[in-house]
Formats: C-alpha cells, structure tokens, sequence
C-alpha cells in the first residue's frame, strides 16, 4: 500500500490561518452582536443615503424633547427609517458627551431614544447623532451639536403649500381651545433651513388651533427654507422644523384618480386592527384609505404591504408629532382635496354601519353612497356612536372586534363625521372627528336608525391599556394626569392610573347587541366541520 504524502506543518499552518480568518469574517457577519467578544456591532447593510447619514463623523439631525425624557430623532425629507436601519436593528442616539440610547423606528421619517438620566440635568439639551458602532459610545465627539427643541415651548413642526398659500402648523400659541390668537397678531417668517436671518415674511390671513395660513413669499427660494412664526411684529420666530416648499416643489404622490369617498384617521401601533377595519369599510363603499402613522413601531409597513397586494388602496403618511390629532385631520383634509369628494374621519376600532344593511346578503360598494345621498348644501354628515365593551375577553378576539365585542353601553355618544371636502371652512378648524364648514354648507346628523358608528372603545385590558401611553388629541389630558377627571374622554371611574379593574371583563355591557357580528358574518364569514366562523381577516 502506497504511502500517503505527508503534508508539512507550513501547510497546516496555512490552512488554520485561512480557516480562522473566514470563521471571524463569517461569525463577525452572522453572529447577533451579544454573541461577540467585541463591543462592535456589524454595520447594516445600507444606501448611500444611508451610509451618509451613518457616516464618520455623521451629519447633524433635528431633534425634539418630548414628555417623559424621550427623544425624537428627524430624518432628512429624502430619508426613511427603514431605509437606515440596521439590519439587526441595532442603531444608537449618540449624545455629544459619549452617551448613547437605543434607537427605534417612530414611523417612516424619525427615530426614539431616551435621553440618558445624567444628561437630564444638563442645560441645553443637545440633539444626538444617530450610531450603528456602539463603540463610539463612551467617546466625546468634536462636533458641534443643535441644540434640541423642547415640545413643551412653541414650536413650527409642518407646513403644506396650495396654489395659492402656505399653511404653517404649529404648537404654542394658541395654546388653549377657546383662547385663539388673531392672525393680525402673527406672520409667517421664512428662513434658510441651514440657520441664518429671515428672507422673507407674510401676515397670517388665518388663525385656528394649530393650523396656521399666509400668503407665499414673493421671492422665489433659491435655497431651501424652513417657515416659522412670529407673534409680535418685533418678536423672534418661534423654533421650527416645517420645511417650506413652493407649490411647484410641494411634494405631492402620483395622481391616484380621484374617488368618491376617502377615510382618514391616525395610528399608533394598530396594524393588527388594520385588515378587518379596511377590509369591511371597502366593501361597504370606502375607495382609499389615508393612515396618518403616530410613530408607530408595530409591523405597520408590511400589513400595508399586503393589504396593497390585494387590492386594497392604502396610504400612509408619516406624522410623529405627539397629541396633534387635529392638525392632522387638517393635513389630511387639505392634502387631499383633489383626491377625494367625501373623507370619513373615523378611528380603526370605529364601523359605520347601518340597521338596513342585515338584509343584503352581501356587501356592496353603493351602501356608503345610500348615507352621502343628501342635498347640495349638506357639506357633513354627522353619525352617533354606540359604544362596546370588552364583552367577557380577556384578550383580543381572534376573528376581530365585530366578531368579539358584542355588548355595549346603552347610552349614544358623540358622533363621527363623513366631511365633504369642498365645504370645510377656510381655517381648517375641527373637533377631532368633524370639521367648520363654509358658511353655505351644514352637518345634517342622521338617527340611530339610519346609520351608527360602532365603537369597539373598551376592549380587552391588555389593549385598552395602551391609551394610557398618550392621548392624540391636542386639547385632551393625558389620562395619566389628575386633572379633567369628569371629562367625557375619561373612562367612567378608572382614575390616572393603568391598573386593570378586578371586573373589567364584563364592564360596559348593558346592551347586547350582535347586529354586526351577524351581518359581517353572513357577508365575509366561511364554516369549518366544527361549526365555527373564519373570518378573511384571521391569520
């Protein structure tokens, strides 16, 4: 038997240096970072744009102090989060002082951290650059940071352009509901987004909440400028991120077409709410559907995704402000005037259904039309609520809240609105869910037994918790605060905290009513051998 070659220790020792290297390339590649013996994390994958707003050293970025010592990091206009995040997620907030926070996705055009505990003693507040290497933590950085603004003072955060003006919103000034400041008293100013002196200035023509409207300034920009107001005419202007753009530069999408009817509403972490909701007001006559996003940080992007893969029209617009609710309506209603005739401004636990439709045997586009079919002059039609409560569960019900939450309260409350575009008032001024209109339009309110919004408002605890985070609307408190405990927003007898009540489960259950469970099952619903329901909606 032949011998075989021995083979030399240079090669041996070749061999298990190639072989180490291309285990560390691979581990340093594959590895979660928890698994490394360094303090590196892998860098993400990334666009230039990306690898940009990344770099070394990275460039400055816009950033707000929130309530409870949380950070709100803006991305440039032509970035998105999921453009830049890592792909393990692992992206830090770092502070001038080497501090670093973890950073998430607030939506598609911001990032949050927490701004580390002693650097809340520290005066001014320095906005951080955002990471992928945490060991630059720890190191002090030889830039020279913005300084953050605070959302507890005034503050300019978004602006839209129209044909024929620019409309500014802004929190601050009119800092109460029925205390609103003149437009005489305040201008639109506008200044180059890199710092320096105003350019320009316009007089308000319009003064409303948070919405603000001035004529466009008379020179053309030749650089790119941010809007901001003055309230005096010698007063500096109020801090501002709102980019100004002219109405030849407004970004608008690809036209769509225009459709009948649109519903609007804001979203904070309820892409799982998101199908049954879209699913059953499309088929009952709801064209498009516009998800003004709160700063989620949920799996709302491929929910979308999907609901778009099927057919479904969907779009989401970024809006990471806190408790502006009804600016964004605002937005919302002006953005979109060339879109849509009418626009629901309903929420996602919120079904506009009608006592008529459980005798159609299936869903059909015109039942949404039946309830629009007014006079010229109608410019709102106004629908009462109905709310439900938790009905026994003790967890979200798998085949949906129409099919889960079946007893309510007795009492009727509020109402939600259906607005027509045309007719909404000048200042775009609204109480959430229904809008001014212009002096030739009114609201026509339809009875119960025409039309109701089915409000799925008490749901199983671990659900309803979440409303503890943070109310949307401006001029609402916080319900971790101990004032307006009588007022309607509140839960009856909860208090401030987010302590479950021992009978939560079966509170709120007067009435029970099974009008929709019934109806959207015979319309979507499908029977297994076992007799059960599946609805379309269900994972």
């Amino acid at each position: 038997m032949r011998r075989k070659p021995a083979i030399s220790l240079l090669s041996i020792a070749v061999f298990l240096f190639f072989a180490a290297s291309v285990f560390f390339r691979v581990t340093r590649e594959f590895l979660p970072s928890a698994a490394l013996n360094s303090a590196a994390l892998r860098r993400p994958h990334t666009s230039l744009a990306a690898r940009e707003l990344l770099g070394s050293p990275p460039p400055p970025l816009d950033a707000i102090l929130l309530p409870d010592w949380e950070v709100l990091v803006l991305l440039p206009p032509d970035s998105s989060s999921s453009s830049i995040s890592a792909t393990d997620g692992s992206l830090f907030c770092l502070f001038h002082t080497g501090a670093a926070s973890p950073a998430h996705p607030a939506g598609a055009s911001a990032f949050r951290c927490a701004l580390p505990r002693r650097l809340r003693r520290i005066r001014p507040f320095y906005a951080p650059r955002l990471s992928a290497d945490s060991a630059a933590a720890g190191h002090d950085f030889d830039f020279a940071p913005r300084e953050m603004i605070r959302w507890s003072m005034s503050v300019a955060y978004e602006s839209f352009s129209t044909d024929d003006d620019v409309i500014v919103f802004a929190k601050g000034i009119n800092r109460r509901k029925d205390s609103v400041r003149p437009a005489a008293d305040i201008k639109c100013v506008f200044i180059p987004a890199s710092g320096g002196p105003a350019l320009a200035s316009t007089p308000a023509t319009s003064s409303s909440q948070e919405v603000f409207r001035c004529p466009h300034p008379s020179v053309p920009p030749l650089q790119p400028l941010r809007v901001s107001l003055a309230v005096a005419p010698e007063a500096a202007p109020i801090a501002t991120v709102a980019e100004y753009r002219s109405p030849s530069l407004q970004d608008r999408p690809p036209s769509r077409g225009r459709v009948a009817v649109c519903a609007c509403t804001m979203v904070f972490n309820a892409a799982k709410f998101l199908p049954e909701w879209v699913a059953y007001h499309a088929a009952v006559g709801i064209d498009r559907f516009f998800l003004y996003d709160n700063a989620s940080e949920d799996e709302l992007e491929p929910v979308v995704s999907r609901l778009g893969s099927v057919g479904f029209d969907v779009v989401v617009r970024s809006w990471p402000w806190p408790k502006t609710q009804e600016a964004g309506f605002s937005h919302c209603a002006v953005s979109n005037q060339n879109e849509c005739d009418w626009m629901a401004f309903i929420d996602v636990d919120e079904f506009v259904f009608a006592p008529a439709w459980v005798d159609f045997d299936r869903p059909n586009r015109s039942l949404i039309d039946s309830l629009l079919g007014t006079p010229p002059e109608v410019g709102q039609v106004a629908i009462r609520c109905l709310e439900f409560g938790p009905s026994g569960h003790r967890r979200h019900p798998e085949a949906g809240v129409t099919q889960g939450y079946t007893c309510r309260r007795q009492i009727e409350e509020r109402h939600k609105s259906f607005v027509r575009l045309d007719a909404i008032n000048l200042s775009l001024i609204n109480s959430i869910h229904h809008f001014g209109l212009k002096d030739d339009s009114e609201t026509k309110f339809l009875t119960l037994s025409e039309a109701r919004v089915n409000h799925y408002k008490y749901q199983a605890w671990n659900e309803f918790k979440i409303k503890f985070r943070r109310r949307v609307s401006t001029y609402v408190a916080d319900w971790k605060q101990s004032t307006s405990l009588g007022s309607r927003d509140r839960v009856p007898g909860l208090g401030s905290e987010a302590i479950e009540p021992s009978n939560w489960a079966n509170m709120f259950c007067e009435v029970n009513d099974t009008l929709l469970q019934d109806t959207t099952r015979k319309w979507f619903g499908t029977v297994n051998l076992l007799g059960q329901y599946r609805m379309p909606w269900q994972n």
